[in-house]
This record gives C-alpha cells, sequence and structure tokens, in this order.
C-alpha cells in the first residue's frame, strides 16, 4: 500500500500551527485531484498542507506527483486519519458522500465518515452517479475549483491574527 504503512506506524505528522490542511480525496485514476492539488500550489504557494485521499494506490500516487504533501491509500487509512486528524477543508466530487459512488469505490465508511467531519467540505456537482444539483449544469469544473481556492484563500488570511 502507499503511505498506509507509515500512517499506521504512527510515522505521519501532520503540521500545526498556521498552516492550512486541505484534503482533497479522488478516485479512479485522480484526474480531478490532481487537476485540484495543482490549482492549489499554484495559487496558494506556501502556508498549506495539502493531504491527498486516494481510494486506490494509484489515485494516491498521482496526487502526490501533482504536488500533494502526502497521500493517504484505501478506506481503512482514509477512514482512520479522517477520524483522528484536525482538517481545515476537504474537497472531492458529490460522490464522495455517496456510498457506492464513483464505481463502488466510495465505501459505506467511507462517506459516512467525511459526512461526518468537523470541516469545510468543498463539494463539486459532477453530473453523475444520477444525482443532478439544479442550477449547475453550465458551471465549469475549473470554474468551481477557482471558486473553491479563493474562498480556501479567505478563509486563511481572515484567520490570521
Amino acid at each position: 500500500m502507499y503511505i498506509d504503512i507509515k500512517f499506521i506506524l504512527g510515522l505521519l505528522k501532520i503540521p500545526g500551527g498556521n498552516t492550512m490542511k486541505v484534503a482533497v480525496l479522488d478516485a479512479q485514476g485522480a484526474g480531478l485531484g490532481q487537476t485540484i492539488i495543482k490549482k492549489i500550489h499554484k495559487e496558494i504557494p506556501q502556508d498549506v498542507y495539502v493531504i491527498a485521499l486516494g481510494t486506490n494506490t494509484c489515485a494516491s500516487s498521482k496526487m502526490v506527483r501533482a504536488g500533494a504533501n502526502v497521500g493517504i491509500s484505501g478506506e481503512h487509512a482514509i477512514c482512520t486519519f479522517c477520524r483522528t486528524n484536525k482538517i481545515d477543508s476537504i474537497i472531492g466530487p458529490i460522490g464522495m458522500l455517496c456510498s457506492g459512488s464513483i464505481n463502488g469505490e466510495i465505501t459505506p465508511m467511507i462517506s459516512s465518515v467525511i459526512f461526518s467531519m468537523d470541516c469545510t467540505k468543498y463539494i463539486l456537482p459532477l453530473q453523475k452517479h444520477g444525482i443532478y444539483i439544479p442550477g449547475t449544469r453550465n458551471l465549469q469544473i475549473k470554474d468551481l475549483i477557482e471558486e473553491i481556492v479563493l474562498d480556501i484563500k479567505k478563509s486563511m488570511y481572515s484567520s490570521i491574527p
């Protein structure tokens, strides 16, 4: 497994302090996750720590190559990480809240843990999984990602004493 060994051994240390901690969840080939991570690092080059949550090793490794600070793979590692770490926000497709979505890669445990997290959840309304959110038909993914990154920047700078 990709990072599970370090994670299980307790060697994974998430920074504290003023560093914004952002998790990006993706599955399959992580195309969306890679795009989000690249945009975050382009717009917020410092004071942000990106955690790639991949439902499979391929997704995690591609997001790490895109610039994530660490990658976590698989149901058990994702759920344990989300329950035991405080993050500021999580970004992912709407399917991350729907058990069985993304071709079955989002398990009931993953969707439940993500829904229960005490952080800002940025949901990308992809028109898949039989879910349609009125008003989102003409929105471009790149514009949604831009809006998310701007909101993260705004929250970072509004929390500085």
